[in-house]
């Protein structure tokens, strides 16, 4: 069985108001702007999701639902306060629990992108790989019977992108 996972870093966020929990902090002009272009890549490379796991905080449900109507059919959606600044291994047991064989996973750095290079079994020639920026989409598929069997080293890169791709 094939498996698709799209990994995502939320949109870029506000820090204008430092009273503001991180948790808390909302995008700022440019996330909201990033967040629907690259919905849109994510749709018309064919790698919309059937299933997202969202980290609760407001930036990360502000970036999907940007995406979201860009998306169609409209996939399943979850929010988990277990991948707000999550480890790679947290997000692997997040992961576990989706019943999706397209599945998108979106979050914080600097899990997200620890994750990204854990599972890609090679990394592209793309100068922000290592550093993974704002609204970056890394898009891996997988021969496993389920998400329980996924491991490290074995996803195939089928495209990272950034938004400074899309201008």
């Amino acid at each position: 069985m094939s498996l698709h996972l799209l990994l995502i870093r939320h949109a870029k966020s506000d820090w204008s108001d430092p009273r503001l929990p991180d948790h808390e902090r909302p995008l700022n002009p440019r996330g909201r702007r990033d967040a629907p272009r690259m919905g849109a890549w994510i749709a018309a490379q064919g790698y919309a999701p059937q299933e997202v796991l969202c980290s609760d905080a407001l930036r990360t449900r502000q970036t999907l639902a940007l995406m979201l109507p860009l998306w169609a059919p409209p996939p399943e959606v979850s929010y988990h306060r277990a991948l707000y600044h999550a480890t790679p291994e947290a997000m692997l047991a997040v992961l576990e629990g989706a019943s999706a064989s397209r599945v998108a996973l979106i979050g914080h750095n600097p899990g997200i992108g620890q994750l990204m290079a854990r599972l890609a079994r090679q990394a592209p020639a793309h100068p922000r790989w290592g550093d993974v920026p704002t609204c970056a989409v890394a898009a891996l598929s997988f021969d496993a019977p389920d998400w329980f069997a996924i491991r490290e080293g074995t996803g195939r890169l089928e495209a990272f992108a950034v938004p400074a791709d899309l201008a």
